[in-house]
């Protein structure tokens, strides 16, 4: 598999501008060090969006879906840092998604990411997963494009955590989600707009109401690489 490990974190959240500066440099250089640190962490990287909005993008690719309910990270996720404890109430409009990997064809890490976060109509979960499979096969070869991945949210069974207390209890889910990496601006936008459209996935046995956003990599680390 091109994501490394057979599960995944994958989160978004907003930041307003006067607290960006300090939650990138906590996020850099103590919550990627703290999480990598943890058993079964293989892989961070954060991305921002493309639109200069206040979204990001945050992915852990992870060995096992077991680290999710592993006592190492659920030590973490009940005894923040004092630096924690003051960043988690500005994660503001926090989708959170404890994912299997379903598919991972290509490279993870490129200048951008399609997010798309989605759900299959009523019983076509089976028919969405082959059509984005085959989808995956022949975009990752066009120009510009460099990778497309897919994950399904499963909840893993484990309490409410402090963080999520800090944030309010108000995290979502995202559902199914697709990642498309691209080194191309252009040519993202173009599928963006093409084969991973609303229309197209409707067609394909997507549910109505998903998202697509497009972001740009900021940092990426994996366990040794932060200070």
């Amino acid at each position: 598999m091109s994501l490394l490990g057979e599960a995944a974190l994958a989160m978004w959240w907003d930041i307003t501008g006067e607290t960006r500066v300090e939650f990138e440099h906590w996020h850099s250089h103590e919550h990627f060090p703290e999480r990598l640190a943890i058993p079964g962490f293989l892989r961070a990287s954060r991305w921002s969006s493309a639109d200069g909005g206040e979204g990001f993008f945050v992915l852990y690719e992870l060995a096992d879906y077991g680290v999710l309910a592993s006592p190492g990270y659920l030590a973490r996720l009940n005894a923040p840092s004092p630096w924690s404890a003051r960043m988690m109430p500005q994660h503001r409009n926090m989708v959170r998604s404890q994912c299997r990997v379903l598919a991972s064809h290509g490279a993870v890490l490129s200048r951008e990411v399609l997010t798309i976060r989605l759900a299959p109509a009523a019983g076509r979960a089976d028919d969405l997963r082959s059509a984005l499979l085959t989808l995956a096969q022949g975009l990752v070869q066009r120009p510009g494009i460099s990778g497309m991945h897919l994950l399904a949210h499963e909840k893993p069974p484990i309490a409410v955590t402090e963080e999520q207390r800090m944030r309010g209890l108000r995290d979502e889910a995202a559902d199914w989600i697709v990642l498309l990496s691209a080194y191309d601006h252009a040519d993202l936008r173009a599928v963006a707009a093409a084969e991973l459209s609303d229309g197209a996935l409707e067609q394909i046995v997507a549910a109505a109401g998903m998202r697509a956003e497009v972001h740009t990599l900021r940092a990426s680390a994996q366990p040794g690489e932060t200070p």
